[in-house]
Parts: structure tokens; C-alpha cells; sequence
């Protein structure tokens, strides 16, 4: 009898869960989860109707720049497409090498952050799968002949090749990713310096402009607005490379999502070389038209915590420059091929994912292996030494031994970049400074008018399509249209 009565008491008394921790850093879960969502709340910011416009008017004023490019010397296609990404090169939005790319800071440099594709060529009439040159360069690389195109193209571009002579005679022209930077960063200069001359109210301000490598960053200056655009001159084409053709018979986690046609739309050559190829010739794979696809399909939950790693790693293994972001998208992406869609749609599940993430970085650096997720047999880690791999793997160790205390100072790092900013636009509010680069006029207008305008005209007609038009060729004058009206 003592015996069943202890028995039952046992049932009946119930110990509380214990929280659930990380085994490798005891840090518990639950607190990394609200780490994470703090550091996204701070990282996401909202824009006001001001901000907005700001963002549109650097917008178009970098298309009003680039079809006076196209003007110049008609080099440029007259019918161009480009590619707006959100964020910057450096944030690994496309597979570019960082280590010739000079040192930007959110808050400090710039407040938004922008890449921008821009095709110098295009091919855009192949419906079978695109053959390039892959003869003298590393996977993923492709030289690019200009024999693919009409002797109109040859001769326009013909002072940005490399110059190849063969045994019997013929001459071949191979499109340049060094000399096409050059001469993008020339036209841009020019163009820019035009402009200046005639400076008009609201038009941006160029704080600077910059020739990084063979991508050229340009820093705008809206209101109280600062914003980096990366453009990089790339060969634009339609369908899906050869070398790629393989990826496309496996299973991936997009399956049924998205339509695989939505997917190998088209991909770009993008003017970076591989570790031992020949600068002045060799174009990468660049997989940007598909990644944007792709991202609709990962889970708010990962993105947020493939963020907070990015913002942990950018910091930490930036010397020397060996590991990118892109190279963790890649890793995030193959995360997504081989776990189950029902776990990583978990939406309290970021703290898993970013120890997931961190694993899975050192393991790729420990391996010295990282494919590249859509042509899997070129490894973007082989050229890297034995003793640079082993040391970011040391420091991800680190951060895997204390995740908490690297997220809070990841934290610690947007906050104070936020601080920069709102500092910066409050003292753009209460001097009443006029709008950069304006021709003077009432020293007292404010530079939010447009925002005040299109506030005032929403209130005013509640329920009807209101838009705003820009003149390319003049930015500085809004148009609003609202229904079929004009204002």
C-alpha cells in the first residue's frame, strides 16, 4: 500500500519542461530566438512616404544617368533590361570577390544599399541551351568571343576586347570584363560630370564615385538619405547555360513552387575571374535572375537567420577576405535541397537555423568545400590555403561556443548604424538645409514638399489609383496622376 501510494503521488506531480538549450554553447533556444528577432526588427527598418520617394528619385535618377551612357556612344543596348537587387555587393547578392572592393559602412557610408545589373551585351534569342567558352577558364567561368554576334556589335565594342590571332589568319575578339569596367566607369564619370553642370532642385547629390575592381559604386545623397548603388556591367542572357543542364534533372526544394520555367528565365556572365584565371578575359556564372526566384520560397524564419549569420560572419572573417556572404547563401540554399520543407517553414525554429548555418559554414571550411548550388562540381573554397580555412574555422568556433554574445553585438553594430542615420536626418530637418545640389531658391523649403504633396492627395482622394511620374531626362519634376487626371 505505501508503495502504490508513493507511485501515485509520482504521477501526479509534474516537473516544468527545462528550457531547451544548445548542447554545444548551453545558450538556451528560446533566448537566441528573440536575439534573432530583435536583431531582424532593428535590421528591417520601415520606410516613411518620404523615404520612399527618396528611394524612387535615386532610382531614377541612376536610369536617367545610364540611358545618357547608352547616348554617349550607343554602345550600351538601346532596349536594356536591368537587374535591381537589393543590397550591395559586398552583402553577397551576387558572386563577386570582395577583396578588391573598397570598405563601406551602413550608417557611416551609406543608409540603403543597392546592386544593379546592367547589360553591356545581350543574347537573348537562343531557345536551346547556351554553349560558351569554357575552354581556357575554371568551372563556372566562361570566356565570351564576340564572333556570336553581328559585325555592328564587333565594331562598337572592339576597343574592350582582348585580341587573339590564330594560325590561319582569322582574328577573334574576346569581350574584356577589365576593359568593359573601364569603359563603364569612363562614360559614368563623363555622364555624371555633365550632369553636375547643370545642377537642379531635388536632383541627388553624388557623394562619391568609385571604381571597385570592375564594379563601380556610386553614393547618392537624397534628402536626408544616403544610398549605395553597386553597378556592375554584365552579358545578359536568355535560357539556361549547358554546363547547368545537370542541376535541372534533381529534385530541389522550389519543386512546385514556382515553375522551373520561372526559374531558368535567363543568367548573366558577371566580370569576375577564378582564383588563377586571366582577368582580362574570364566572365563568372552569375545565377542572380534565378536566386531572386528562389528566394520567394525560404521561409521568413531562415532568411532571419541566415541575416544575423551574414552580420556575424561579415564582421568577424573579414581578414583575411576568404569567405563571402554569397558563399553562405549557397550554403543556405543546399540546406533547403536536402531538409524538409514541414521543419524549416517552423517559424520558432531561426535559433536552429542559425546554429544550422554556423555548423554548416565550418564544415564547409574544414572540408575545404563549398559547391556552388547550381553547378555542383565547381567547389568555390578550392583555391584557398590550408591554413586560411582552418583559421575562420577557428573563429566560427567561437561563435558557435557563444552564439548569444555575437548576436547581441551584431546587434549592437545596426543599432548604431540606425543612430547614424536618424542623426543624420535629423539635422537635415532642423537646419531646413535645401535639397542637395539645388540652385539655391527659398533656403527655408523643406525637402519632405513631395512627401507633404503626395500625403495631402492621398487624404484628399481616398479609394482612387494615385501614382507618381518622374521625367527621365528631368528628375527634379514630379508628376502625380491620380485616376486618369494629372497634377
Amino acid at each position: 500500500a505505501p508503495l502504490a501510494s508513493k507511485a501515485g503521488s509520482a504521477g501526479t506531480t509534474s516537473k516544468p519542461p527545462f528550457p531547451e538549450l544548445d548542447f554545444r554553447s548551453g545558450a538556451r533556444v528560446e533566448e537566441l530566438n528573440k536575439l534573432i528577432q530583435e536583431f531582424t526588427k532593428h535590421d528591417q527598418r520601415e520606410y516613411d512616404d518620404q523615404r520612399a520617394l527618396e528611394i524612387h528619385t535615386a532610382k531614377d535618377f541612376i536610369f536617367s544617368m545610364l540611358g545618357m551612357v547608352q547616348k554617349l556612344d550607343q554602345k550600351l543596348p538601346v532596349a536594356n533590361e536591368y537587374l535591381l537587387l537589393s543590397g550591395g555587393v559586398r552583402e553577397g547578392v551576387v558572386d563577386i570577390d570582395l577583396d578588391e572592393l573598397n570598405v563601406y559602412a551602413r550608417g557611416t557610408d551609406y543608409d540603403m544599399d543597392f546592386t544593379l545589373l546592367v547589360p553591356a551585351l545581350k543574347l537573348h534569342d537562343r531557345n536551346q541551351p547556351v554553349t560558351l567558352d569554357m575552354r581556357h577558364s575554371a568551372l563556372c567561368h566562361s570566356w565570351l568571343s564576340l564572333r556570336l554576334f553581328d559585325e555592328g556589335t564587333i565594331s562598337k565594342w572592339k576597343d574592350c576586347c582582348t585580341i587573339v590571332d590564330h594560325i590561319n589568319g582569322a582574328t577573334n575578339y574576346f569581350f574584356s570584363p577589365t576593359k568593359v569596367a573601364d569603359w563603364f566607369y569612363e562614360s559614368i564619370s563623363i555622364v555624371l560630370s555633365e550632369i553636375q553642370k547643370k545642377p537642379q532642385r531635388g536632383m541627388p547629390k553624388v557623394e562619391k564615385v568609385e571604381k571597385n575592381g570592375t564594379i563601380i559604386s556610386i553614393i547618392l545623397g537624397v534628402g536626408s538619405s544616403r544610398m549605395l548603388y553597386d553597378i556592375v556591367p554584365v552579358v545578359s542572357f536568355k535560357g539556361w547555360p549547358a554546363v547547368a543542364q545537370s542541376w535541372l534533372m534533381e529534385n530541389h526544394f522550389w519543386d512546385g513552387k514556382i515553375t522551373e520555367e520561372e526559374v531558368i528565365s535567363g543568367f548573366y556572365l558577371v566580370p569576375a575571374c577564378s582564383y588563377k584565371g586571366k582577368k582580362d578575359n574570364e566572365w563568372r556564372l552569375s545565377f542572380a535572375r534565378s536566386e531572386v526566384q528562389l528566394k520567394k520560397c525560404i521561409s521568413s524564419s531562415l532568411m532571419q537567420a541566415y541575416q544575423a549569420c551574414k552580420a556575424i560572419i561579415i564582421k568577424l572573417l573579414s581578414r583575411p577576405k576568404a569567405i563571402s556572404p554569397y558563399h553562405l547563401r549557397s550554403m543556405m540554399l543546399w540546406a533547403c535541397d536536402r531538409l524538409p520543407a514541414s521543419y524549416l517553414a517552423q517559424e520558432d525554429y531561426a535559433a536552429h537555423f542559425l546554429l544550422g548555418l554556423i555548423d554548416d559554414l565550418q564544415h564547409c571550411l574544414v572540408n575545404k568545400m563549398c559547391p556552388n548550388y547550381f553547378i555542383p562540381q565547381c567547389n568555390m573554397l578550392e583555391h584557398l590555403s590550408e591554413d586560411t580555412v582552418m583559421l575562420h574555422a577557428r573563429k566560427l568556433s567561437s561563435v558557435r561556443s557563444d552564439p548569444a554574445e555575437h548576436l547581441r553585438t551584431a546587434i549592437e553594430h545596426v543599432k548604431a548604424a540606425n543612430r547614424l542615420t536618424l542623426e543624420l536626418q535629423r539635422r537635415g530637418s532642423t537646419t531646413s538645409i535645401p535639397s542637395p545640389q539645388s540652385d539655391g531658391g527659398d533656403p527655408n523649403q523643406p525637402d519632405d514638399r513631395l512627401a507633404k504633396k503626395l500625403q495631402q492627395l492621398v487624404t484628399e482622394n481616398p479609394g482612387k489609383s494615385i501614382s507618381v511620374f518622374i521625367n527621365p531626362d528631368d528628375v527634379t519634376r514630379p508628376h502625380f496622376r491620380i485616376d486618369d487626371k494629372f497634377f
